[in-house]
């Protein structure tokens, strides 16, 4: 058995269909593109995205956003697209009126995917609790909150292969810290992105146990380290391009280094090595303008 087809039965992924349909819900002029709330289905999953379409031209190149955590669950689609929340979280609406089409999902339990409360509005202490709830409920059935991260994103990956707009050789995708863990994963598993950055999240876990920096719920998978590490879910996206964006004081990218020279050797074996990068900047885990903007600049590369 390959070492993807493992990580494939410990995490207990479910196929997802190859071409999403999915259902408009409203739609708002933004000047150079249209922001259109939709809604689409993963395994009986109700997810809500945001879709960003350029007005100007015909095969747009396109990318998946995956939102951050910063213990704001309010926070999902709506901060990627510029919305609500930190600025320097707003790639969706940047690289749409860059030409790209961008979808942005709700991770099960933020913004409307949320038990109590639907939209923005912070509901902190409830949000918590629900959240450890879905991570409770999904070790026992095996649904665990990094299967359904995993299928959702692949769920945004299959609307997009839908789009007859959409150049199909040019699908990325992208996320900072909680999303960036869901970009390499995704990644890793669906061959369709062609390329794709994970900004403040590339660590081990072996780092994150021995220093006692916590593990996000979404990347708590049962069994995993008694075979694989996180430099093995990378080596599984080669030869396709892979960008790695750390920074020295950042505890949820401390080893990211290490991780790039192991996961190397999987690109240096397909003769692609320069497709595997990696960008240290010196400082903590949240975003500077120098960092958004290189991320930014990278993406838009990768469609030229």
């Amino acid at each position: 058995m390959s070492a993807i087809d493992r990580m494939t039965e410990i995490i207990g992924l479910s196929p997802v269909e190859s071409k999403m349909p999915f259902v408009y819900m409203e739609a708002v002029d933004c000047g150079t593109y249209v922001r259109k709330k939709i809604e689409y289905k993963v395994n009986g999953r109700s997810i809500p995205a945001y879709l960003l379409i350029p007005k100007t031209g015909e095969a747009f190149p396109a990318v998946l956003i995956n939102h951050q955590h910063n213990r704001e669950l309010n926070l999902g689609k709506s901060e990627v697209c510029g919305i609500e929340g930190n600025p320097l979280q707003a790639f969706g609406s940047a690289l749409a009126e860059k030409g790209f089409v961008v979808i942005s999902p709700d991770a099960i339990c933020f913004e409307d995917r949320r038990i109590n409360v639907k939209g923005t509005i912070s509901n902190a202490e409830q949000d918590d609790w629900n959240y450890f709830l879905a991570l409770c409920n999904g070790v026992l059935s095996g649904e665990t909150l990094a299967k359904i991260a995993i299928e959702d994103a692949m769920g945004a990956i299959s609307v997009l292969n839908n789009l007859n707009f959409v150049d199909k050789s040019h699908i990325g995708c992208l996320g900072h810290s909680y999303g960036g863990n869901t970009t390499y994963f995704t990644t890793a598993f669906d061959k369709r992105i062609s390329y794709a950055l994970a900004s403040g999240s590339v660590v081990s876990y072996k780092y994150r146990i021995e220093n006692n920096t916590g593990i996000e719920k979404a990347s708590i998978i049962p069994g995993f380290i008694k075979e694989f590490e996180i430099a093995d879910v990378i080596k599984e996206i080669a030869p396709r391009k892979f960008m790695i964006v750390c920074s020295d004081q950042d505890k949820w990218s401390k080893d990211a280094p290490e991780i790039y020279s192991i996961a190397k050797e999987a690109y240096i074996s397909k003769s692609v090595e320069n497709n595997l990068q990696i960008k240290q900047y010196s400082g903590g885990h949240a975003l500077t303008q120098e960092r958004f903007d290189f991320i930014i600049n990278w993406i838009v590369n990768q469609s030229l």
